[in-house]
């Protein structure tokens, strides 16, 4: 999976600004638990609404964990979904709506900061 920068659905920006004044963490992190998350529920029925929102670069988004989000994705994506093999714009929206899906949780979830703690020890 390749890209230099992705937009995130509006809906989902607003969403990590709550959480985030919530939580006092970076919009990065939290989409990275976000991403894990929803690749917990298993694959996505339908992409995100738009891609109006925020923009990250991949490396701010992902991190060192970029080629880990990637095989995770897959993964749940390919394997898990049946969708055989995606392409990298494929894999694309299905990141950004499991960003939407995961963001959406957490917004529900995460009412503070220890709330985030115990999302992780979860996991």
């Amino acid at each position: 999976m390749r890209f230099t920068k992705l937009k995130i659905s509006a809906e989902a920006t607003s969403r990590l600004r709550s959480v985030r004044q919530r939580t006092g963490l970076t919009p990065n992190l939290l989409c990275r638990i976000a991403i894990m998350l929803s690749l917990e529920e298993g694959p996505v029925a339908s992409p995100a609404p738009d891609d109006n929102g925020q923009e990250f670069n991949a490396y701010t988004l992902t991190g060192e964990y970029h080629g880990l989000i990637a095989a995770l994705l897959r993964f749940v994506e390919e394997d898990e979904g049946g969708a055989g093999k995606l392409d990298n714009d494929e894999l694309l929206v299905r990141l950004r709506a499991h960003i939407h899906r995961g963001v959406g949780t957490l917004a529900v979830r995460a009412k503070s900061p220890a709330d985030v703690g115990r999302l992780a020890m979860a996991a």
